[in-house]
């Protein structure tokens, strides 16, 4: 492993989303199905955005093994859209409503800051997208077991399967993103770790809008 990618790896765990108080409460079954509801609505503006984001790292691949690997990588993402509203409709969220909605003012600054990320150089915008991708699987695993222990879903339904599905895909995708840093990043780790960084951080934002729109304002 490169020290890049040490770097990049304790950054990432530091930010942890697993950290954020939404996902804690999510594992201990505190949430409302209300609640998930919410969040299926604002998350949502960050899933339908990842398939823009890797397009615009694409943008900078040169060489043509790499490209078809991305390629393949924005195809998977676009395809998880449509789980993810099972998701949402799941937790009683039409797909129209869905569709429909477009974030908070908050929400939209963060995936703003996040697409000029990848609009930015290589590097930056594969630092950005490994810090998005690699703690999926975990977390997804973690959503998985907390909606089978404490809202009444199985691990077999179409409101599952955008967290099984990404159990599995992301493991290949952070592999993808891992590789092109290892090779391409060159003396710019400075520039992949901050953009690692801001990565993270709108992630946690977006959280910090579902808890602030959907979670404090029914518990106070």
């Amino acid at each position: 492993m490169s020290h890049l990618v040490r770097n990049l790896d304790a950054e990432i765990e530091e930010n942890s989303l697993l950290k954020h108080p939404f996902y804690k409460m999510w594992s201990e079954g505190k949430l409302t199905r209300d609640h998930l509801a919410g969040y299926s609505q604002e998350y949502f503006q960050l899933v339908r955005a990842v398939p823009e984001l890797v397009d615009s790292v694409g943008l900078f691949v040169k060489d043509a093994p790499t490209k078809t690997v991305v390629s393949g990588i924005m195809e998977e993402e676009a395809e998880h859209v449509e789980l993810w509203a099972k998701f949402a409709a799941s937790m009683g969220v039409p797909r129209k409503a869905l569709m429909a909605y477009f974030g908070t003012p908050k929400t939209r600054a963060a995936l703003s800051r996040l697409r000029s990320a990848t609009e930015e150089s290589l590097c930056q915008g594969a630092a950005a997208m490994y810090a998005l991708e690699s703690e999926q699987p975990k977390i997804s695993r973690t959503k998985l077991d907390g909606l089978k222990a404490f809202y009444g879903m199985s691990g077999d339904e179409d409101g599952t399967v955008y967290f099984r599905e990404h159990e599995v895909a992301d493991v290949r995708h952070a592999a993808a993103w891992r590789s092109i840093l290892q090779r391409d990043a060159g003396g710019d780790e400075r520039a992949s770790l901050e953009s690692a960084a801001l990565s993270s951080g709108v992630q946690n934002t977006i959280l910090d809008s579902v808890m602030e729109t959907y979670v404090t304002s029914t518990l106070s």
